[in-house]
């Protein structure tokens, strides 16, 4: 009995070692099939109306491959809520918007403490999809109630230990968006504060940083 109890138990350990693999696999999305999709996103949220179609058509390709990528699931979400930017249609701005917002959602409620490991870019997940949400809920208009949020989630990266193993580009954009976020409520010296951060940590963004300082109030 001893022994078959032994089999039980080695052959239920390999099926979790199973799934998780399975699960790990699901999980991961090379670098080199995110990059292109991370840069028309980019340009989709300068404006861009032919980037933001096909921003949102190629992050919810990828993430229907990778459903257990919940940075995929993020910028899936960003891109849908984008799409309310490229029509006329009050119904359709209303639609695309909340659908963007609700996979938004969904991406923060199954973040946990696996999901601090890096996993695009080299950025700790749990950060960029909370980076992505804070600035959609930062942008959507005031009557849809998600500014608050999106203030509270960028607060959240700003004190996370991650934001140090962050990449500089990543940090460079928190701290930027930061400023921003600061300059609008009016705290003058805190977005001094974090535009100074930018500088003196040379990020890719400094130079946008001393031209903003320079038009700060004295």
């Amino acid at each position: 009995m001893s022994s078959n109890f032994n089999f039980k138990i080695k052959r239920r350990v390999a099926v979790a070692i199973a799934v998780l693999s399975l699960a790990g696999s699901v999980w991961a999305l090379p670098d080199a099939q995110f990059e292109p999709a991370f840069n028309t996103f980019i340009l989709a949220s300068g404006g861009d109306e032919g980037a933001i179609e096909k921003s949102a058509d190629g992050f919810n390709a990828l993430l229907k491959a990778e459903p257990g990528n919940l940075v995929l699931m993020a910028y899936a979400g960003a891109s849908t809520s984008l799409k309310a930017t490229t029509t006329m249609l009050p119904w359709k701005k209303m639609s695309y918007a909340e659908d963007g917002m609700a996979m938004l959602d969904k991406a923060l409620a199954l973040l946990g403490t696996t999901h601090d490991a890096a996993l695009q870019r080299g950025v700790p997940a749990s950060l960029e999809v909370r980076f992505v949400a804070a600035n959609t809920f930062l942008a959507v208009p005031g009557f849809m109630n998600r500014g608050a949020r999106g203030t509270k989630l960028l607060g959240e990266i700003l004190s996370s230990p991650l934001l140090n193993l962050a990449p500089l580009p990543f940090r460079g954009d928190v701290w930027m968006k930061a400023a921003s976020v600061a300059l609008n409520d009016k705290h003058v010296d805190e977005s001094r504060k974090y535009l100074t951060l930018v500088i003196q940590a040379n990020a890719p963004q400094a130079a946008a940083a001393r031209a903003q300082l320079a038009k700060l109030p004295a």
